[in-house]
């Protein structure tokens, strides 16, 4: 198989930077249905813009490239093991050239392999079948919507849905529920694959199997297909809306299977993807290893990107940090804020750090960014960002008000919004909660136009390492103010009441 190596390296380069054709379809209808003027068109728009970008850069759409998962289907004779060590190299070799961002994180000691191999990494799953060739399916699912997968025990007494029984009403149930949970920290709008049934394990594995369905395919069972066409009609009608910014269109593709279950268990387990949904295929001949069919891949796309550019809502405010209490205090939610001048970034580790440690630099006046970039060292050393969207905010939490007050930050810079203790601790020191477009890596690449420092990078890797970065014209919307307003709260609430308005005929 002296193709094999290349062909898989096409489909993991492809998967992480050219979405597929289903998927842009969905896009590209939101698009259309989501009113004008409003924040969710607005970031929408960014999300096409930034597809557009990404296959033209061939640079990850996302630079969460998630945990790659392989469902290999191998004619009898075939060697698996050749396969896997393939797959496994080109993994390699694909984070070496940043079409993939170093994932793999040991649960123990906290390194990152910076290869994206280790126990568990990548997932692979082989089985045999009787067709003459090999079909290797590969997803890429980030981490913020991987977070927002769940799994339901029937009976069970459900926040804002009531008593959801072992019959199909109580899936329905569960389903609007998962949804409606997943606000926009899941990047929504966003697709679902669901399972009904089956044991712990095997009920998630088959909510992710779900997920290598077209978009546009029709369930071949007709009670599960009815079930499809009922969660995609009223789920919209939650107003999540595009980034959880409240709107017309909540989710873009539901697909449900069923596995047989034990008497005394009645699972409903839902795997939920944003919209940054790479999944792609490819036939391979089991001789050669050569490409001899992509699946859901589009040759040649149009574009998704509007001619007149990105729409702006609201009120517009530019900046050039270090930002004043003055210049946070004036901005409400709603409000566009353009950020010029340096940026931090701090997830996870750099939190955890920060509550116990003073900062390596002069946070005082800071924007701090919630992001863990794709980054390439050129021959030079100079460091170049790849991809550098937000991650799922509420994750820091725990963390977020007490560094506000300990080191001055007046900018927070993530997705999906952040809690009561958070927003009580903007008012207090006079500070913003500033949502940037989840999944849009390549749009906000595009505003760094120098990395000047890294702190942390072999304590924490890439991902979670402290980068000093240069910023033109970076784009976030207001969602939390200094002043107790908090557009994600708002969402929540008016979702709720809809999600039980739902349940209730």
């Amino acid at each position: 198989m002296e193709r094999l190596e290349e062909s898989l390296l096409q489909l993991i380069t492809e998967t992480a930077t050219n979405l597929p054709a289903d998927v842009r379809q969905a896009v590209k209808r939101a698009k259309e249905t989501e009113t004008a003027g409003t924040q969710s068109r607005q970031a929408i728009s960014i999300i096409g813009l930034n597809i557009d970008m990404a296959k033209e850069n061939v640079s990850p759409i996302c630079q969460d490239t998630g945990m790659p998962t392989f469902q290999v289907h191998t004619p009898v004779g075939v060697n698996q093991i050749v396969i896997r060590k393939a797959i496994n190299k080109m993994i390699e070799e694909a984070t070496r050239r940043g079409k993939l961002r170093p994932n793999s994180v040991d649960s123990i000691t906290g390194r990152n392999s910076g290869l994206n191999l280790g126990p568990g990494t990548p997932v692979i799953h082989f089985e045999q079948w009787e067709k003459d060739y090999v079909e290797v399916l590969l997803i890429l699912k980030g981490g913020g919507c991987e977070n927002k997968n769940i799994q339901y025990s029937l009976p069970a007494e459900l926040e804002h849905v009531g008593k959801a029984g072992r019959d199909i009403e109580g899936v329905y149930k569960c389903i609007l529920h998962a949804i409606w949970q997943a606000q926009g920290q899941g990047c929504s709008a966003g697709f679902i694959g669901v399972c009904v049934g089956g044991d712990r394990t095997s009920g998630y594995s088959g909510a992710k199997e779900q997920l290598f369905r077209s978009v546009d395919d029709v369930n071949t069972d007709p009670i599960l297909a009815g079930l499809e066409s009922r969660v995609l009609a009223n789920a919209d009608a939650l107003g999540v809306g595009t980034m959880g910014f409240g709107g017309k269109v909540t989710l873009l593709g539901c697909k449900i299977g069923a596995l047989n279950r034990l008497p005394a268990s009645f699972f409903v387990s839902v795997a939920y993807n944003c919209w940054a949904f790479r999944r792609l295929g490819v036939h391979l001949d089991p001789k050669t290893g050569e490409i001899l069919q992509w699946l859901f891949r589009e040759e040649n796309p149009q574009s998704l990107a509007d001619a007149e550019g990105i729409p702006t809502t609201g009120r517009q405010f530019t900046f050039t940090t270090p930002l004043s209490e003055a210049d946070v205090r004036q901005l409400k939610v709603g409000d566009v804020v353009v950020l010029n001048g340096q940026m931090l970034t701090g997830r996870d580790a750099i939190h955890k750090h920060l509550s116990t440690h003073d900062s390596p630099t002069d946070l005082n006046g800071a924007a701090l960014y919630h992001c863990g970039p794709v980054m390439l060292k050129d021959e030079d050393g100079v460091w170049h960002v790849k991809a550098a969207g937000p991650t799922t905010s509420i994750r820091e939490e725990p963390y977020q008000a007490d560094i506000l007050r300990k080191f001055g930050v007046r900018a927070v810079i993530g997705k999906g919004g952040m809690g009561k203790k958070t927003l009580n601790g903007l008012q207090e020191v006079g500070a913003v909660y500033l949502n940037a477009i989840g999944g849009a890596a390549q749009f906000y690449a595009e505003k760094i136009t120098e990395v000047t420092g890294v702190d942390f990078l072999e304590e924490f890797g890439v991902p979670e390492a402290m980068w000093h970065l240069t910023t033109n014209g970076f784009v976030a919307v207001v969602t939390m103010d200094s002043h107790g307003g908090s557009l994600h709260a708002e969402v929540e609430i008016s979702s709720a009441i809809e999600l039980e308005a739902l349940v209730s005929h």
